[in-house]
C-alpha cells in the first residue's frame, strides 16, 4: 500500500506543529461527493440519457473508473467510505440497529478512525454536508468524529425545508446543534442538493481563510426515496420516459458501448420474468410510471447543478486547481416496493408526496447489470467514479480515460492519507485501530507509482462475493448456492460456471470464509 507512515514518535511530533503555507498548498484540497441509491447507469458519463452537463465536464478533465464498488447498501458503504475498513471491521454491517454482535453494533466503533480525525490531525480543515446515517441514534456524529464544520441530517429522506410524509420529521443539525429547517440563515423554502452544497461553500470559505487544505464530505440525499424535486424541473423530463424501459435500457447499453465502458461481447441481463414488457401496459400505467421516473431524473439533474455550482465556487477562490473531487454512489439502484413501485400524493413529486421509482426502473438504473441495492451482483455493488484534479490528473481524450482495474470504497481512505501526507494511527483515544485493507488510488489517478492486485469482498444480509482477479464468485441470500462468473469475458453474470469448476468453487468459498471470520462477519446476529 503505497501510503505515507511516519513512526510513531515522530507522528506526535509533527502533530504539535502547524502546517506551513507551502505544506498546505503542496496537498489537495479533497472533496468526496456520494450520491444516494443512483444506478451505474443513470449519469451521461456512464450512458443515461439524463442531463448531466457537469458531470460530463468533470469526468472530460479528469478519469473515471469503470470498476469500482461499494458496498450494496447505505449504512455500510458510509461506513467503508470513513473508516477505510470493511463494514463489518467499523461495527455496521447492517444498518443502524444495535444486533449484539461486534460486527453489527449499528454505529462506527472504537476500532476505526474516520478520514475526518485523520486528516485533521495532518492539518485539514474537515467539512461534512448532508445525510450522515452512521450511528446518529447510538450519539455517533460528525462533530465527534472528526469533522470541524457540519450541517446534517441524522440519516437521509428530506429533500424539502417543508417536507411532511414518512421522512418529514428530520431533524437538522449545524456544528452539533438542532437547527429549525427554517432558520433564516438557510433562505427557506430550500431543497436539499442547494442546501448541502451553498452551506458546504461557506465551510470551505472559512478552511481558505484559516489558510488550511480541506476536506469536504458532500453527503446528497438525493435520489434516495421519498423522490421529490423542484416542480420545473421534473417538467423537463414528463414524457421522456414513454419510451419504457425496454427500449430505454436497449439505449443506455448501446451508449456504454460506444463509451467504451463496457466490452460489447457482455450480453446484456433479459428483462427479469416480475418486470412486464412495456408495450403490454395501459396508457394509464405508461403515465405513471414515466411521471415516476421524471421525478428521479430531475433528482439527479440537481444534483449536477449543484456540482456547476461547487466548480464554478472552486473556480472563482482558485481552488479548483489542487482539488481532488471524487464522486461515486452508494449502491446501486434500489428496486424496493417491487414492480409497482410506489406514486402516492395529490401531486406526485412535491414536497407532500410518497414515490418510489420501484424494480422496472431499478432494472434501468444498473444496466447493464443484474440486481439491485442490497445484493453483492454487480447491480448492487458497482458505482460509477469520477475523479478529477487538475493538478495531477492529465485528462484523456474519449474512451481512453477508463480506468478498469478493480478497486473500492476501502481504497479512499489510504488515498486520502497518502495526498494529504497524513498517519494513518495504529490505536486512536486509547483502542487499537485495524490496519487499512485498501490503497492509495495516487497510482492510477497520476500514473505514477504501483498498483497491487488484491482480493475484494462482500457481504450484506446474507448475500456474499468475492473477487479475485477476474474471477467473482457470489451468493445471493445466506441460503443460496454460489456462482462463479469470469468478469472479464462476462461482467454482467450471465453465464454462471460454478459446475464446471468445483474446486474453484470451494478455493474461494473458503477464502471468503477466513475474511468474514476475521472481519466480524460472522458471527452473524441471531434472528
Amino acid at each position: 500500500m503505497k501510503t505515507v507512515l511516519y513512526n510513531s514518535a515522530l507522528a506526535f511530533g509533527l502533530a504539535l506543529l502547524p502546517v506551513s503555507k507551502l505544506e498546505a498548498a503542496e496537498r489537495p484540497n479533497i472533496i468526496v461527493i456520494m450520491v444516494d441509491d443512483m444506478g451505474f447507469s443513470d449519469i451521461g458519463p456512464y450512458g443515461s440519457e439524463i442531463s448531466t452537463p457537469n458531470l460530463d465536464k468533470l469526468a472530460a478533465g479528469g478519469v473515471r473508473f469503470s470498476q469500482f464498488y461499494n458496498t450494496g447498501r447505505c449504512c455500510p458503504t458510509r461506513a467503508t467510505l470513513m473508516t477505510g475498513l470493511y463494514a463489518h471491521q467499523a461495527g455496521m454491517g447492517w444498518m443502524t440497529a444495535d444486533q449484539g454482535e461486534p460486527g453489527y453494533t449499528g454505529r462506527l466503533n472504537n476500532r476505526c478512525v474516520t478520514i475526518a480525525e485523520t486528516l485533521r490531525q495532518a492539518g485539514y480543515f474537515t467539512i461534512m454536508t448532508g445525510k450522515w446515517h452512521l450511528g446518529f441514534n447510538h450519539g455517533v456524529t460528525p462533530w465527534g468524529r472528526g469533522f470541524d464544520r457540519s450541517l446534517n441530517l441524522p440519516a437521509g429522506g428530506l429533500h424539502f425545508s417543508n417536507q411532511t410524509g414518512p421522512k418529514g420529521g428530520s431533524k437538522l443539525y449545524m456544528n452539533g446543534e438542532e437547527v429549525s429547517r427554517d432558520d433564516p440563515q438557510f433562505n427557506p423554502p430550500w431543497y436539499g442538493s442547494d442546501l448541502w452544497t451553498e452551506q458546504g461553500i461557506k465551510f470551505l470559505d472559512e478552511a481558505i481563510e484559516e489558510e488550511k487544505p480541506f476536506f469536504w464530505y458532500l453527503a446528497h440525499a438525493a435520489p434516495h426515496f421519498p423522490c421529490m424535486a423542484p416542480e420545473e424541473t421534473i417538467a423537463k423530463y414528463r414524457g421522456k420516459y414513454m419510451k419504457g424501459w425496454d427500449q430505454l435500457r436497449e439505449e443506455r447499453y448501446a451508449r456504454q458501448k460506444l463509451l467504451g465502458l463496457i466490452d460489447p461481447d457482455w450480453k446484456l441481463e433479459p428483462r427479469p420474468d416480475p418486470i412486464p414488457a412495456w408495450d403490454t401496459l395501459s396508457d394509464e400505467d405508461k403515465m405513471r410510471y414515466d411521471d415516476m421516473m421524471a421525478i428521479y431524473a430531475a433528482m439527479i439533474d440537481e444534483v449536477d447543478k449543484n456540482i456547476g455550482k461547487l466548480l464554478s465556487a472552486l473556480k472563482e477562490r482558485n481552488q479548483l486547481d489542487n482539488t481532488l473531487i471524487l464522486f461515486l454512489s452508494d449502491n446501486g439502484g434500489n428496486a424496493e416496493t417491487g414492480v409497482r413501485g410506489r406514486y402516492e400524493g395529490d401531486q406526485p413529486g412535491d414536497p407532500h408526496s410518497n414515490v418510489f421509482i420501484g424494480r422496472c426502473w431499478a432494472h434501468l438504473n444498473n444496466t447493464p447489470f443484474r440486481m439491485y441495492k442490497h445484493y453483492n451482483h454487480e447491480g448492487g455493488t458497482s458505482t460509477p467514479l469520477i475523479a478529477h484534479w487538475p493538478a495531477q490528473i492529465q485528462a484523456k481524450p474519449g474512451c481512453s480515460d477508463w480506468i478498469d482495474t478493480p478497486t473500492h470504497l476501502i481504497d479512499i481512505m489510504a488515498t486520502c492519507v497518502d495526498l494529504g501526507q497524513a498517519t494513518y494511527p495504529e490505536t486512536f483515544g486509547g483502542e487499537p485501530i485495524h490496519p487499512l485493507p485498501g490503497q492509495s488510488l495516487k497510482p492510477l489517478l497520476t500514473g505514477k507509482g504501483e498498483w497491487n492486485e488484491r482480493p475484494l469482498y462482500w457481504e450484506h444480509e446474507g448475500n456474499a462475493a468475492i473477487r479475485v482477479g477476474d474471477w467473482k464468485l457470489v451468493r445471493k441470500g445466506g441460503r443460496g448456492p454460489w456462482e462463479l462468473f469470469n468478469l472479464k469475458t462476462d461482467r454482467t453474470e450471465q453465464n454462471d460456471l460454478a459446475s464446471q469448476n468445483p474446486d474453484q468453487v470451494e478455493t474461494l468459498k473458503k477464502q471468503w470464509r477466513q475474511w468474514a471470520l476475521a472481519s466480524n462477519v460472522l458471527p452473524k446476529p441471531k434472528k
